[in-house]
């Protein structure tokens, strides 16, 4: 069970934000050692808008306030009475999108009051986070070797892999090949697209003549699953914009296997099905055994940690010696009864409204790189209706659903500041370089 920071003093206020009847928030985080510095370096180069002031604070404040103005975009200069205006509704728009320390933290204790219903047998139900069981109850320690296979179906994505663990050195062999996952095999039947993947992984195992010997193979399937033993986990919904037929309610791994039986010469054993987040944990525990927690922050978000067995309510079957158990949180679905609409946006509204699954993975549609994209292109739609940005640009092409992707936001991001090379090569991209100006430049990246 998730545990609430000690309150001042050591004392424990209580184990599960469950059993609190009045809100209280988890403590700050320690106050910053005294060996944090901030380079002098940065603050000889302090741009003329920083406060001189803050060169006066204790290093620990100083330290916070740095990082603070760090993580602040820079707001447009305006150079006319009419900049000026359109940089005010600029600030309006963009209001919305900054969230208090207070919020920050409300969110905080309702992630973990539902991690932990998601843990009991009472509550799991009717609890948006499900904290699905994965019945790994064991860290490697390092010492594992062999040569193994892997599938990775994260999203977008699909991966065949060879994994080489070398006896005594801690050390990962990896040979991978790539393949996309067309929008039909996101969206048509689920036979299509397990057959795919043996299909790929038999191509994989020919180009590295592999064939004619026994393969153990782990399969990392990126959506939640309720697992029932290691090797057998049944689908429970489908996320990121999947809606294969024939596979929500049924095991993955039988439908691997069945898929892969179609290859006679190939002898594989699928061992084990994992949440990429437990597959995250598990690749750094191999080398960090303290490491106690996988996040996932890409296509989709979703966090794996280790749990207590005790805290564990509906494990089946018995634990034997050991004490622990890895649990997929599936996080990506706080919110989805609406505990997150004090902070959602009439631009998140949008997202979620077009999106293939409406009122489902509502936290993940905040942050996630699957959603960025649209929910930006949503919020220029209405910069440009309010002649903020692109007013000497033919702006319709805004209305094309998925015009914007994320992979522009962070070519743009990869811009030094004062340089707009890649978003010029965006904008020629999605057809809107032309009739922008400087100041657009300014207020896009500001967006």
């Amino acid at each position: 069970m998730l545990k609430i920071p000690r309150a001042p003093g050591g004392r424990r206020r209580t184990d599960s934000f469950s059993n609190l009847e009045t809100p209280v928030h988890p403590n700050a985080p320690a106050p910053t050692p005294a060996n944090s510095f901030i380079p002098a370096s940065f603050l000889d180069s302090a741009p003329s808008y920083i406060d001189s002031s803050l060169l006066n604070l204790p290093p620990s404040q100083l330290l916070q306030a740095a990082g603070n103005l760090l993580l602040q975009p820079i707001l447009p200069e305006p150079m006319t009475i009419q900049d000026n205006k359109r940089i005010i509704e600029l600030k309006k728009l963009m209001q919305e999108f900054h969230l208090t320390d207070e919020q920050l933290k409300h969110i905080e204790k309702r992630m973990i009051m539902e991690i932990n219903w998601g843990l009991a047998k009472a509550s799991n139900e009717t609890s948006n986070i499900k904290s699905y069981i994965t019945y790994v109850t064991q860290l490697p320690t390092g010492r594992e070797h062999g040569r193994f296979l892997a599938l990775d179906l994260g999203g977008t994505n699909f991966r065949a892999i060879l994994i080489e663990l070398e006896a005594g050195t801690s050390s990962i062999n990896m040979k991978t090949a790539k393949h996309p996952v067309s929008m039909d095999l996101m969206q048509g039947p689920g036979e299509d697209l397990f057959n795919f993947m043996a299909d790929k992984l038999r191509e994989f195992m020919v180009d590295h003549e592999l064939l004619g010997h026994r393969y153990k193979l782990g399969f990392t399937f990126s959506f939640p699953t309720i697992q029932h033993s290691l090797s057998s986990a049944d689908l429970a919904t489908w996320t990121k914009g999947f809606v294969c037929s024939g596979v929500e309610g049924n095991d993955v791994g039988a439908l691997l296997e069945k898929s892969i039986s179609r290859h006679a010469d190939l002898d594989i054993e699928v061992c084990a099905i994992l949440n990429d987040t437990t597959g995250c944990l598990l690749a750094c525990a191999y080398k960090r055994p303290d490491c106690a927690m996988g996040v996932i922050l890409g296509t989709g978000t979703n966090a794996s940690y280790v749990e207590d067995i005790a805290n564990v309510e509906l494990f089946e079957g018995t634990p034997g010696k050991h004490h622990q158990v890895v649990i997929n949180t599936e996080w990506g679905a706080l919110g989805n009864t609406g505990s997150l609409d004090f902070m959602r946006t009439r631009f998140d509204h949008l997202v979620d409204q077009n999106s293939m699954n409406p009122a489902k993975q509502v936290y993940e549609k905040l942050i996630s790189g699957m959603y960025l994209g649209e929910l930006t292109r949503h919020i220029l739609v209405e910069a440009a209706e309010k002649k903020i940005i692109f007013s000497g640009c033919n702006t319709e092409v805004l209305q094309k659903k998925e015009l914007f992707l994320t992979r522009h936001i962070s070519e743009i991001e990869a811009d030094e500041v004062g340089c707009t090379e890649n978003m010029i090569q965006v904008l020629e991209e999605i057809n809107l370089a032309e009739g922008a100006t400087d100041l657009d430049y300014q207020i896009l990246r500001y967006i």
